[in-house]
């Protein structure tokens, strides 16, 4: 596999995971993150966010607005199912540039978790987070 492409398969769950961590910063310092206790993103695993943002991926690539592609963690050795969807929408073009926001959901335990990143790539170059 390309470097490149082992960069873009690592960007999105760091975001994913940085995000909801400043924003639980922000929102809950006084809580010490223990709003995060016992949600989905609490029970993953680097193998369990590989899984998820393979699917991201594979959705950005193949599907189309409003398609959704279902994901789960088997295989990935945690004892803690976790699964769940990826849905891009709002998919724009300039140039040689597509940008697609993309609704992804995680449910583990009985608890649902969701994000809305919005994700870019220029022609046939890896979707990369769009930093705003």
């Amino acid at each position: 596999m390309p470097a490149q492409s082992r960069v873009a398969i690592h960007v999105l769950p760091h975001w994913l995971i940085g995000a909801a961590l400043l924003a639980g910063a922000t929102v809950g310092y006084a809580g010490n993150l223990n709003f995060l206790k016992d949600t989905p993103i609490s029970y993953m695993r680097e193998a369990d966010r590989k899984a998820l943002n393979d699917a991201a991926q594979t959705a950005l690539e193949t599907k189309k607005d409003g398609e959704t592609l279902e994901w789960n963690n088997s295989g990935t050795g945690n004892r803690v199912s976790i699964k769940g969807t990826v849905t891009p929408h709002d998919t724009s073009h300039k140039g040689d540039r597509t940008c697609r926001t993309t609704t992804l959901v995680a449910i583990a335990k009985g608890q649902t978790q969701s994000w809305m990143p919005t994700v870019c790539k220029h022609g046939n170059g890896p979707w990369k987070i769009l930093r705003q």
